[in-house]
C-alpha cells in the first residue's frame, strides 16, 4: 500500500505549492481538497459559505476527507480547517500520515495581505484575525500532525525536507 501524505497547516502556508511538487517527486497523485469539495458541489468554496454557511462546507469537508481516506498514493493538500475536526484526522489516519508545514507568522501575513479567495479573509481586520485564528489552530495542527516540516523556504526546499523526514526508519516510503 502506497500511503497517503495529507498536508494540513494555516492557510497560505503552501499546502497546494508543496503538494504538487511533493506528489510528482513521491509518484503519488495530488488532490487539493477545496478543489476536490467544489467539483462535487458545483460551487466554489466562497459560494458554498456564502449561500449555505461554514457548517454546511465542514460537513462537506467530513464527506471529502472520508472518501479520499478510502484511496491510497495521493497527496492531499487539507483545508486549513479541516484538521480541526478531529473526525477529519481519523479518517485521514486510516490511510496516510498527516505533515503540517510550519510557517512563521509574519510569512503567513505578508503572504495573505492581498488575498481576495478566502472567504475568512474578507474583513477590515485582516491582520489581527489571522493572529487570532493563527494563535488558536496552531495546538490543534500540532495535535493532528504526524510530523511538523519548517515551511518558510521556497517549496523546492519543504519538499526535499518533507522526503528528508519519510526516508527516516518507520516513516512512510511506499
Amino acid at each position: 500500500m502506497k500511503e497517503n501524505l495529507i498536508l494540513c497547516g494555516f492557510m497560505g502556508c503552501g499546502k497546494t505549492t508543496v503538494g504538487k511538487r511533493l506528489a510528482a517527486a513521491t509518484g503519488r497523485e495530488f488532490i487539493d481538497m477545496d478543489r476536490f469539495i467544489e467539483n462535487q458541489a458545483g460551487m466554489t468554496v466562497s459560494e458554498i459559505f456564502a449561500a449555505q454557511g461554514e457548517g454546511a462546507f465542514r460537513q462537506m469537508e467530513t464527506e471529502a476527507a472520508r472518501s479520499l481516506s478510502a484511496r491510497e498514493g495521493l497527496v492531499i493538500a487539507s483545508g486549513g480547517g479541516t484538521v480541526l475536526n478531529p473526525e477529519n484526522v481519523r479518517l485521514f489516519r486510516q490511510t496516510g500520515k498527516i505533515l503540517l508545514l510550519d510557517v512563521p507568522l509574519s510569512a503567513l501575513q505578508e503572504r495573505l495581505k492581498t488575498d481576495t479567495q478566502r472567504p475568512l479573509l474578507q474583513r477590515p481586520d485582516r491582520r489581527k484575525f489571522i493572529e487570532a485564528l493563527h494563535r488558536q489552530r496552531m495546538p490543534l495542527y500540532r495535535q493532528a500532525a504526524d510530523l511538523v516540516v519548517p515551511a518558510g523556504a521556497p517549496a523546492r526546499m519543504v519538499v526535499e525536507r518533507i522526503q528528508h523526514l519519510l526516508c527516516r526508519p518507520g516513516s512512510p516510503t511506499e
